[in-house]
């Protein structure tokens, strides 16, 4: 009888191993028998992520734009101007950059990265935003990502904003530092509020850790995120690494909301 019960356990799992296997030579299949498609418009694609008719309709951000806020300008009014919105209403943040415009083409990118567990696309997004923010880069210590609440990134099973961080540092030879801030209240996704909805959702959410303190205290830091929109997270994560003693704060996203054109002050 006691023999019995100690070989039972063995049944499922030799089950569990034989399903592994199966489930990992069927992965296999298809990864060699389906294409890559394009995450814009699912047309068969190599590496890059996206086909090259969605790659063109990408608008890049290069300068002019607004020297705080990253925001293009219509024509180049010299170096160093601001916006108008950089001077009604500065962040706490330095300097903010980005790599593309949120349109029609970014918004799918995004959302397939986040939702759609394309995870293939962050070392295209990743590299791009390298590019984007490499005057930022160049006089950085550390990279920051953007942090998930645990029990929305238990649900997504990982953070867009670590997969970006990760292909930014490697690009850039900058280290990555996922303990320095933390999000302590579970806010509630900011899509379809208000700026000042915005503001409010993430008030107290971000707080430096005490580990964290020694990766913060007196260094350059560049928070790193997918989308720019009002700026709210941003401004809050920021807060709260400059309340922990960081010297300076930029921000680097893959894309942000810019709301038509821009003319400089």
């Amino acid at each position: 009888m006691e023999t019995g019960l100690a070989t039972a356990p063995s049944r499922p799992k030799r089950l569990g191993r034989i399903a592994g296997a199966l489930r990992a030579t069927f992965g296999l299949v298809v990864d060699v028998a389906l294409p890559q498609l394009c995450a814009a418009c699912r047309e068969p694609v190599g590496d890059a992520g996206v086909c090259a008719a969605c790659w063109s309709k990408l608008s890049f951000i290069a300068p002019p734009y607004c020297e705080r806020l990253g925001i293009p300008f219509t024509y180049d009014p010299g170096p160093g101007i601001l916006s108008m919105e950089a001077i009604a209403d500065p962040p706490a943040y330095h300097r903010a950059r980005a790599a593309v415009r949120y349109d029609d083409v970014a918004r799918t990118l995004v959302h397939a990265l986040k939702y759609g567990d394309r995870l293939d696309l962050a070392p295209t997004m990743g590299r791009w935003m390298a590019t984007a923010g490499k005057p930022l880069l160049n006089d950085a210590d550390t990279l920051v990502p953007v942090p998930l609440h645990w029990r929305r990134q238990w649900t997504r099973r990982f953070n867009q904003s670590a997969l970006l961080a990760e292909v930014v540092a490697k690009a850039a030879d900058v280290p990555v530092s996922y303990r320095a801030l933390k999000r302590v209240k579970p806010t509630p996704q900011q899509v379809g509020l208000s700026a000042a909805a915005r503001a409010q959702n993430v008030q107290g959410a971000f707080r430096v850790s005490p580990d964290g303190k020694a990766e913060v205290a007196g260094r350059r830091l560049i928070l790193i995120d997918d989308v720019l929109t009002s700026g709210a997270t941003m401004d809050a994560c920021a807060r709260a690494l400059l309340r922990a003693g960081a010297a300076q704060v930029d921000a680097l996203v893959f894309a942000r909301v810019v709301a038509g054109a821009r003319n400089p002050i």
